[in-house]
């Protein structure tokens, strides 16, 4: 870690996001959506943060546009073939993201 006042990010927060995300592409009750964005919101505030404290600033934008486009007060109507779209290449970018830290972590762990 590059700084002493950032925070290990557990890398299920990675994949139980993504599986929320791909889990809409089903017909799902209305509350289901919100929800995910609720969620999804939060996790994006806490992974730009996160990026912010250790000086990745390009991911730290990038989680930052993600929680204001999840986040549940102000909608923005896509279209549900739309939201579908962004919801798989989220999806898709973090579990890239958990992959890449997963590798990291192992090289750090090896003699």
């Amino acid at each position: 870690m590059n700084n002493n006042n950032s925070f290990k990010i557990n890398g299920a927060i990675y994949i139980v996001l993504s599986v929320l995300l791909l889990l809409c592409l089903a017909p799902m009750p209305y509350g289901y959506y919100q929800l995910v964005r609720f969620i999804a919101a939060v996790v994006f505030i806490v992974l730009a943060w996160h990026h912010y404290n250790i000086k990745e600033v390009s991911l730290s934008v990038v989680f930052g546009a993600l929680a204001l486009l999840f986040q549940p007060f102000y909608k923005i109507a896509l279209g549900r073939a739309m939201w579908n779209i962004v919801d798989v290449i989220v999806a898709i970018m973090l579990i890239w993201r958990w992959y890449k830290n997963h590798c990291n972590t192992k090289k750090e762990l090896r003699p």
